[in-house]
């Protein structure tokens, strides 16, 4: 037996889960195309998201659908499956009363009201539209806001307060607009209280409303993240989101007798891994969803802290930020670490790759709360695909993985260099665009294969099952002088897991340069636990001594695993002060960096970090 082998035999076991099989289908073509494919077909699935809602309202009444923390107090109000379906019901029959005939928009973040109003949508088959709440409370010019509202023309908008969003709703032409409030009415601008329309009196015409609901009914549209220009509004069919919450059911199958799933997530619903991803299944399996509005940033990360003291989640998913915060409060608490693992089956994560000696971490506190180690799932997808059309559906120790398709995706790898482009072909991929056709027509291939934009490498190419690796955005990648190729995506999430704790995100650099630099946003919450001052600023961390030392030893190690390979040697570093800016197209509103947004916005940085003799805010490696 080899040391590895026997390494892994010495670990504690991971908690079970009853994974599907790896059973794939693999179509080797002369020219190098590859086809995968699950030969287990994809299992069947309901008929409509709404079908759910009305199966758990009969079934089980009083069981709690959704917690969200309100008042003075900060208590939770939770809301059961029976309560649900009685406010859906009068809120469908409400738009249905109003004679609404286009989208309803939902300016606002996750909250109950939120949810319901998703549903009467539905329900009244009215497409429902969450708008990143960014684009109306940070966004200055409400460009996209704007853009947004007359790329799905809505028929109505839903604000959970008015005077905070009152900016955003000034901004717009809301002739003909029915507008809805939930906590407070905008001065100056009529609307509806939301309490009014969830008290109209249902009729049967609620009934015959969902018994018209098809499975290419349009259940949402899910806006993109902007990051190749405006965003574009997908269409996401009722059959598009129950087909893929099949998928991800079907790869991780609970039994009956399982308890009653119960997850604590903040991830916006304006996002297709919140909104669809984690909302859908849950739903559809009979779950609880306690609502966090908490976030993983500094001053905000408080309150997830609170609600995992008293909320025992079955599954967990978070960005590996968040990962890193809730590690550093549980190795100094044993009670919120005892909580958080009691019942947890699984954890997730996405947005980024996980650095391995946090995943080490999170183990070693799984073990000290429960004797076991808990698996690591992710999975890979986009608005597009439902979202998620592969998975690491069994027990790998190994991060950065995208995995394996699900049953009824098909995935077509393309030879584009040293690695493949990535295109998704199933019933969970949308028809197209709302409002677009010449961008739906240019974003599916010969074959009718989603062109996502992604690519990927197999973790040993002679055996295809161990999975594929991300491997960054095609169109970010560059060439330096030399005429090597740099593969951006890749590059990027090694630096980022290579300089932990210190570096939240970056932009690689070096497009028609000698070699590369990286501009890196420090972590703030990280670097002053490492200074030891919990008010240091961004300027006081990105001079701090420490924080230097930490970024330069990680990605000075880097270099050395990476030998004389110039693709993967990061010559220069530089932190930053200025956040990366939505009006500047540099962060989409899911949180994820636009590369050459970015680096064209900071040409001036771009410009000193490669400048001779270097700045002193230069770190030259």
């Amino acid at each position: 037996m080899d040391g590895t082998a026997a390494g892994v035999l010495d670990k504690p076991a991971f908690r079970k889960v009853d994974w599907l099989a790896r059973d794939i289908a693999i179509e080797q073509r002369d020219n190098g195309v590859i086809i995968m494919q699950s030969r287990i077909p994809l299992q069947a699935h309901g008929p409509h998201i709404p079908a759910s809602l009305a199966k758990w309202a009969r079934e089980a009444p009083d069981r709690t659908w959704l917690a969200q923390r309100s008042g003075p107090e900060r208590q939770w109000r939770k809301i059961s499956y029976g309560e649900a379906k009685r406010s859906v019901d009068a809120l469908t029959q409400g738009l249905l009363d109003l004679g609404l005939n286009g989208p309803v928009a939902i300016l606002s973040g996750n909250s109950i009201e939120h949810a319901l109003m998703t549903m009467a949508a539905m329900q009244a088959r009215l497409p429902a539209a969450p708008v990143s709440p960014a684009y109306s409370l940070v966004s200055q010019d409400h460009l996209k806001l704007k853009y947004l509202f007359d790329l799905i023309k809505p028929a109505a908008l839903v604000v959970q307060d008015g005077p905070t969003f009152a900016k955003a709703l000034q901004a717009l032409p809301l002739d003909g607009v029915t507008v809805i409030h939930v906590a407070r009415p905008c001065d100056g601008i009529e609307s509806i209280a939301f309490a009014d329309l969830a008290a109209t009196p249902v009729t049967a015409d609620v009934e015959a409303s969902i018994a018209k609901i098809a499975p290419e009914t349009i259940g949402k549209l899910l806006f993109t993240s902007g990051s190749t220009g405006m965003p574009k509004a997908v269409i996401n069919t009722q059959r598009m989101m129950c087909a893929n919450a099949a998928m991800m059911m079907q790869v991780r199958p609970r039994s009956s007798d399982a308890a009653v799933a119960t997850v604590l997530d903040w991830m916006p619903w304006n996002h297709t891994m919140g909104g669809n991803a984690l909302f859908n299944p849950l739903l559809i399996e009979g779950g609880t969803l306690y609502i966090d509005d908490g976030r993983p940033v500094p001053g905000q990360f408080d309150e997830t802290i609170k609600n995992l003291r008293e909320v025992s989640p079955t599954y967990y998913a978070n960005v590996p930020v968040g990962y890193a915060a809730l590690a550093s409060a549980m190795e100094k608490d044993d009670a919120l670490c005892r909580s958080f693992f009691k019942d947890l089956g699984l954890m997730g994560y996405g947005g980024a790759r996980l650095p391995d000696d946090l995943y080490d971490r999170m183990q070693a506190l799984a073990v000290r709360a429960t004797g076991a180690r808990i698996v690591f799932y992710t999975g890979w997808g986009s608005t597009e695909t439902g979202p998620t059309s592969t998975g690491t559906y069994w027990n790998t120790e190994r991060v950065g993985l995208i995995g394996l398709p699900f049953p009824g995706v098909e995935l077509k790898m393309v030879p584009a260099g040293a690695k493949y482009e990535l295109r998704l072909r199933g019933v969970n991929v949308t028809p197209g665009y709302f409002g677009q056709p010449e961008l739906t027509k240019a974003a599916f291939d010969e074959e009718g294969f989603y062109r996502i934009g992604d690519a990927g490498v197999f973790v040993d190419p002679d055996d295809p099952v161990q999975g594929i690796i991300f491997a960054g955005r095609v169109v970010e990648d560059f060439k330096l002088t030399t005429g090597t190729f740099v593969h951006v995506g890749s590059l990027r999430t090694d630096a980022i897991a290579a300089a932990t704790p210190v570096i939240q995100d970056a932009l690689v650099a070096g497009q028609d340069r000698c070699e590369i630099g990286l501009l890196a946003w420090p972590n703030l919450h990280a670097c002053r636990q490492l200074v030891g001052n919990p008010d240091a600023s961004f300027d006081d961390v990105v001079k701090h001594p420490d924080v230097i030392a930490c970024l330069r030893s990680g990605i000075e190690q880097h270099n050395k695993a990476c030998g004389e390979a110039s693709s993967r040697r990061i010559a220069r570093a530089m932190l930053m002060t200025e956040p990366p800016s939505i009006d500047g197209h540099e962060l989409t509103d899911k949180g994820y960096i636009n590369q050459r947004a970015g680096l064209e916005r900071r040409a001036a940085l771009v410009e000193r970090l490669y400048a001779d003799p270097p700045a002193t805010d230069v770190i030259v490696l």
